[in-house]
This record gives C-alpha cells, sequence and structure tokens, in this order.
C-alpha cells in the first residue's frame, strides 16, 4: 500500500465556506486543510487514512463494548482497552491498540501492561507473555522482530493480511478476536498460579487446540 503524497493546491473559497468550515475543524480538533481534505475524500469516494483508522476502531469498540472498558485516546488510530483480573492485587490490564496511518507489514501495534508496583504481578505477567510468544514464534503466527516482552509489558504488531487491507470491518474484527483470545489465555494462566507449571500447561493447550 502506497503513502499519500500531499501537495500544496490553491483554492477560492467564499469568506462564508471558509468560517464555517473553520468552525467545524475548531470543534473536531483538526485544522482547517485536514477536514477540507476529509471532505473531498468522501465526496469523491475515497477513504482517507484517518477514516480507514477511524472505521477500524469503530468496529473494534463495538465488538468489545460490554466485555471490556473503552477508552479512546487524544490522538487518531489509538484505542485502550481495560479488562479487570482475578488476582490478590485486583489488578487491570490495559490493552492499548495503536493503527498505523500507512500500513504496510503490519495494521497497527497491541501493547499490553499492568500499571502496578508489584514485583510478583510484573514478574507473572512477564511469564505468561514469553509464553505466549514463544507459541506464536514456534508456529510462525509472527517473526522475533514482531513482539516484545520486558518487565510485565508485551508489544505485539498486528500483522497484515490480504483480506484485512481495504476490509476495514475484517480488520476490526480481527483484532477484536485477537485480544479477546490473548484476554482468555492471561485469565486462564493466572487462574492456575501459583503453579506456574500448569498455568503454562493450560495455556499451551488452549493455544494448541484453537
Amino acid at each position: 500500500m502506497g503513502h499519500s503524497q500531499k501537495a500544496v493546491y490553491s483554492l477560492v473559497l467564499s469568506e462564508d465556506v471558509v468560517e464555517a468550515v473553520d468552525r467545524m475543524a475548531y470543534a473536531r480538533g483538526t485544522s482547517r486543510s485536514n477536514l477540507i481534505n476529509q471532505i473531498l475524500a468522501q465526496a469523491v469516494g475515497y477513504v482517507t487514512p484517518e477514516r480507514r483508522m477511524a472505521e477500524i476502531l469503530e468496529t473494534l469498540s463495538a465488538q468489545m463494548n460490554g466485555m471490556f472498558q473503552l477508552q479512546e485516546q487524544a490522538s487518531d488510530g489509538m484505542l485502550t482497552i481495560r479488562s479487570p483480573l482475578r488476582y490478590r492485587y485486583k489488578p487491570t490490564i490495559r490493552y492499548r491498540v495503536e493503527l498505523h496511518r500507512e500500513p504496510e507489514r503490519a495494521i497497527g501495534v497491541i501493547h499490553a501492561s499492568f500499571r502496578t508496583q508489584s514485583r510478583a504481578l510484573l514478574e507473572d505477567a512477564n511469564a505468561f507473555f514469553t509464553l505466549w510468544s514463544q507459541l506464536e514464534l514456534r508456529y510462525g503466527i509472527c517473526g522475533s522482530d514482531d513482539v516484545r516482552v520486558a518487565d510485565g509489558t508485551w508489544t505485539r504488531a498486528f500483522l497484515m493480511q490480504p483480506e484485512l487491507a481495504q476490509n476495514t470491518r475484517s480488520a476490526g474484527e480481527a483484532i477484536s478476536a485477537y485480544i479477546k483470545r490473548v484476554d482468555e489465555a492471561l485469565k486462564l494462566y493466572f487462574s492456575a498460579l501459583p503453579n506456574s507449571a500448569q498455568a503454562a500447561t493450560l495455556v499451551t493447550r488452549m493455544f494448541e487446540n484453537a
């Protein structure tokens, strides 16, 4: 997918139209040029990167709503999803989806982390994310450059697939299904603790039987 190039053009617009555009741009938290670009793109049937990201997140939100706590971000192409975990510290895991404006190999990145000072929780989380990453690497679902685990946090590139390149609904549904699967595996792992060997076995079986 090629990058959208931008150029400078001169347009003759009435002052009333410009004032109306500026009011709308201010209300939406964007610039005059960006809003005009979006309006023209919609008029000619072109899907801008901003619209593509918005449509993916709209589908993702619809799929996750009612099961997780959603928190939209100030910037385009970002959504935070919170999920409670049954654990002695009653922590909440945060999944943050960051979409790429111009996707090539990956649609975007999924981050998962806990806001905690508990070293025990971070170590348990690190063990799960390491196990999950090893399983995905073993079965060729992603490459070593696509995943990173560090101090109880996990970052995973959500790879581009041909059917997801243009179909925003399918992309949103795919990201939603993946996060649900990771969250289910995480909770299965923690339900077996402190028996970490049993926890790893349960997650491995779940992964292999999916």
